[in-house]
């Protein structure tokens, strides 16, 4: 009765205070044609027993990341997420809440909102951060957006290094605007050179770090040319974790920084949902998208929260608007923001740490393997590797091995057959060296 609380009596009472016979009337100014004579072709109602093992024998079709051996990464990541965060966020004033349009009444949320932006900000090297955004990709849409309100340039150039669900997302976005979009084509092998290409049309460069490939960069000098031309540098980050041990976006130069926040404490869930992360430079405040959560104080000089920036056009009118995401995701930016106070500073940085060790390890194994490539000379907790077969044949070799070996870059790329060879491993804390040997015996086997 939770889901169908309507019995037979109750309809005839609806249908008959709006003066209708039936429930078919309600439809009458659909044509008949383009009405379905019968029903559609699907189960019909079931008890809830029935329903549960029809669910679970489809969800048992599907390889859970903590059932077998697990080195999938590209941009979703699986970290342990401590029971503690599940039982906070699960709280029915944290699960059910909404900030009203008197937002100062839930003081509570504004709270942990601005808690959050100040880890955000901290862990990015940058001055001020939002609520967060959807994910990272809608993140870079809105960041190159932001570039070209600033510097009132219509000219975007996207990093081959970077995420195609971020490139695709910001092409996307843009494309009935009149900003421009150059999005460079992949580059695995590290040959890019953005230097050089910046001129005096164009808004921003976008580049990722640790990039898709996993490759680590210093982008200080191109931060340095970027702002010589009167640009900005947007950086993306898909793994936030790496932020525990990587020199952060703000301090190699960065104007903007994105990320997607998953990775801390969001499980995989199968795809989602993300959150995304969003940094920038105070001067370039009210030009930020989304929402911004303040410290004040009341009357009795009691501290206190505040909605200080709301740029959505659901708080004032569209044409003004800096964007029109008209949410944060918040309860993921709760889960994200208690999982990084469990760690603290010093445990964050030493699960940096361990991500990179284990991805070390796992890379020294593979590297062994005949016909075996580590492409990247550096990368944080993700690498490609080059293989002597089709990555995806490989992939779903492993698979049926009961092992998800990576994702092959095909997956993203299917127009590009260069890069039909390459597979993106990654390794984090949950990864153990009995895993690594399993994938190191039967990535040897499939490629035999």
């Amino acid at each position: 009765m939770r889901y169908l609380p309507l019995t037979e009596a109750d309809r005839q009472a609806m249908l008959a205070a709006i003066g209708a016979s039936s429930t078919d009337e309600l439809f009458r100014d659909v044509p008949a044609a383009a009405r379905r004579g019968q029903p559609v072709d699907l189960p019909f109602h079931a008890g809830e027993m029935e329903v549960e093992a029809r669910f679970a024998a489809m969800a048992a079709k599907n390889m859970a990341a903590g059932s077998v051996p697990f080195f999938l990464g590209a941009g979703a990541y699986r970290h342990h997420v401590p029971a503690t965060v599940d039982a906070l966020i699960q709280r029915g004033e944290f699960l059910t809440s909404y900030t009203p349009y008197q937002p100062e009444v839930s003081q509570g949320t504004l709270q942990y909102l601005f808690e959050f932006q100040t880890q955000v900000a901290l862990i990015t090297g940058m001055e001020v951060a939002n609520a967060s955004l959807y994910d990272a990709a809608t993140a870079c849409a809105e960041a190159a957006a932001m570039a070209a309100r600033i510097t009132r340039r219509k000219k975007v150039l996207l990093s081959g290094d970077l995420h195609p669900h971020y490139r695709s997302v910001t092409v996307s976005t843009l494309q009935f605007t009149d900003i421009a979009v150059e999005a460079l084509d992949p580059d695995p092998l590290g040959l890019e050179d953005l230097l050089g290409r910046v001129d005096s049309q164009t808004a921003c460069v976008m580049v990722q770090n640790p990039g898709f490939f996993g490759r680590l960069k210093d982008l200080t000098a191109l931060a340095e040319e970027c702002h010589a031309v009167g640009a900005l540098l947007v950086v993306a980050v898909a793994e936030p974790v790496s932020l525990g041990l990587v020199t952060p976006p703000g301090a190699m130069g960065a104007d903007i920084v994105v990320a997607e926040g998953q990775a801390l404490g969001n499980a995989l869930n199968f795809g989602g949902p993300g959150l995304g992360l969003f940094a920038t430079r105070e001067k370039y405040l009210r030009q930020m998208p989304g929402r911004l959560v303040g410290q004040t104080v009341d009357a009795d000089g009691r501290r206190g929260w505040v909605l200080t920036l709301s740029t959505r056009e659901q708080h004032i009118r569209r044409e003004k608007a800096t964007s029109n995401i008209c949410t944060n995701s918040g309860l993921c930016a709760l889960a994200f923001s208690i999982h990084l106070s469990l760690l603290g500073e010093e445990g964050f940085t030493r699960l940096a740490r361990l991500n990179h060790a284990r991805a070390v390890t796992l890379a020294g194994k593979l590297a062994r393997l005949p016909g075996v490539k580590v492409l990247p000379q550096s990368f944080f907790n993700e690498f490609a590797l080059l293989l002597p077969k089709d990555a995806a044949q490989v992939a779903d070799a492993l698979a049926a091995r009961s092992i998800l070996g990576g994702v092959p870059v095909s997956r993203f790329y299917p127009t590009y057959p260069e890069l039909a060879e390459v597979l993106l491993v990654a390794a984090t804390e949950t990864t153990s060296e009995a895993d690594m040997d399993a994938f190191a015996a039967a990535l040897s086997e499939v490629l035999q």
